[in-house]
């Protein structure tokens, strides 16, 4: 499944077209900065996150962290568990903040 660029996705927010978002980093990276995604922390939350979603493995998932390194790995767990339209927000949320800004 093709990944999604920060301006592919900021359009989207603006025109109300927003798939699920989560938030792989750590809490305090939550805090600091998000765009609204659910926080589920790849190394504490996110193997319970991907089992709570069980039944919804057709619907969109966009992940994000500071720089889609985590995300493109909780990308290929979900994957694995049978999700089929998982999308890693390329440059994460450092390209976020750099092309778009905070919001």
């Amino acid at each position: 499944m093709p990944d999604i660029t920060v301006q592919e996705l900021a359009e989207r927010l603006k025109n109300n077209d927003v798939p699920a978002l989560i938030d792989v980093r750590e809490h305090f990276e939550h805090q600091d900065f998000n765009i609204g995604g659910e926080l589920a922390p790849l190394q504490t939350s996110f193997p319970f996150k991907i089992q709570e979603l069980a039944g919804r493995e057709e619907e969109e998932f966009v992940l994000y962290c500071r720089s889609g390194n985590r995300s493109g790995m909780a990308k290929k767990l979900m994957e694995q568990a049978g999700f089929k339209n998982v999308k890693n927000l390329l440059g994460g949320m450092l390209a976020w903040q750099e092309q778009i800004g905070k919001i």
